[in-house]
């Protein structure tokens, strides 16, 4: 079958590639399994209204009755919200749920390779996966990693989950040849915190810089994708020691429920929210709020230097 049998564009990203305007790709997982109804619709709606508002346009992406959406219609965002029919998709489950005509909300790894099919080179999400803490016994490894080591999508993000082992994530990605980005920062965001005990690899500090050194990397033929770490707001972040002890508990809750594979995330995510009293979820929004506007600014900037050639 034709690429294009299993592609379906919303009229406003349509528009958008018509009139040759940036585009930025958002995941959908965020929406079905990482935050609660009526947030996950109300955080959908600003974030896509801030990307706009900076200059690009929004294409949130999932899989909707066998096809793969680049940009979501209000009811689509509602069903995904609401609907208990929605798998978890990545890189694996795509050729299944296409085939079986199934509803999917995309991790990072199948948005990146959604975007990608259809040329939008920015995404914009929350924090990407990556390698699980014990995963030298566990295997547990992000199918994320892997996407960003082979797909050209620039991925803006608060860093890695900090329920991960961020060491272990930044060695995957070196060897892979991810460049790992600060957005103004020397030291790798954890998501729900500005700091962790780790650096990036260099620190940019302006969108411009930022979208030619993504230029430069893929005209050099170095395919793969690029990680932006983008701290959370100072208002919003959540303090790292708190933050430790909170995860270490969730993950012994984890353990003892038997949570493995790709239910671990959502469970721990869950836990953290309920151990902070449902601060993690604010501090979720605020990073992917930041993260909409920086990222817009990057396509924007990106955009240009195409146009230029």
């Amino acid at each position: 079958m034709k690429l294009e049998s299993f592609i379906e564009y919303s009229q406003e990203v349509l528009e958008a590639k018509k009139n040759n305007r940036p585009v930025v790709a958002l995941e959908s997982t965020i929406i079905s399994h990482g935050m609660p109804y009526p947030q996950n619709v109300e955080t959908a709606k600003t974030v896509e209204q801030i990307i706009r508002e900076n200059g690009a346009i929004p294409a949130t992406i999932a899989i909707i009755n066998g096809k793969i959406k680049i940009g979501l219609t209000e009811n689509e965002v509602e069903f995904l919200a609401k609907s208990d029919e929605i798998e978890k998709a990545s890189r694996r489950d795509l050729p299944y749920l296409l085939m079986k005509k199934k509803n999917g909300a995309t991790t990072v790894a199948a948005t990146m390779i959604c975007a990608n099919l259809a040329n939008i080179e920015v995404f914009v999400t929350g924090g990407i996966g990556g390698v699980h803490r014990e995963a030298e016994t566990t295997m547990d490894i992000s199918a994320d990693l892997q996407e960003l080591a082979r797909t050209n999508v620039a991925v803006v993000c608060a860093g890695a989950k900090s329920i991960l082992d961020i060491g272990l994530t930044l060695e995957y990605l070196e060897t892979h040849g991810v460049p790992v980005l600060g957005y103004e920062t020397k030291t790798l965001p954890a998501f729900y915190s500005r700091t962790s005990p780790f650096e990036v690899d260099y620190q940019v500090d302006s969108t411009e810089e930022m979208a030619q050194i993504i230029d430069t990397k893929w005209g050099l033929g170095l395919d793969g994708g690029v990680v932006i770490a983008n701290p959370v707001p100072k208002e919003d972040e959540l303090a790292p020691e708190l933050m430790d002890q909170i995860i270490e508990t969730a993950l012994i809750e984890a353990k003892k429920n038997g949570i493995t594979g790709k239910e671990t995330t959502p469970f721990l995510l869950d836990k953290v929210k309920e151990l902070t009293k449902g601060q993690s979820l604010i501090t979720n929004i605020a990073l992917v709020k930041n993260n909409a506007k920086v990222g817009a600014g990057i396509a924007v900037r990106l955009h240009k230097l195409k146009v230029k050639l």
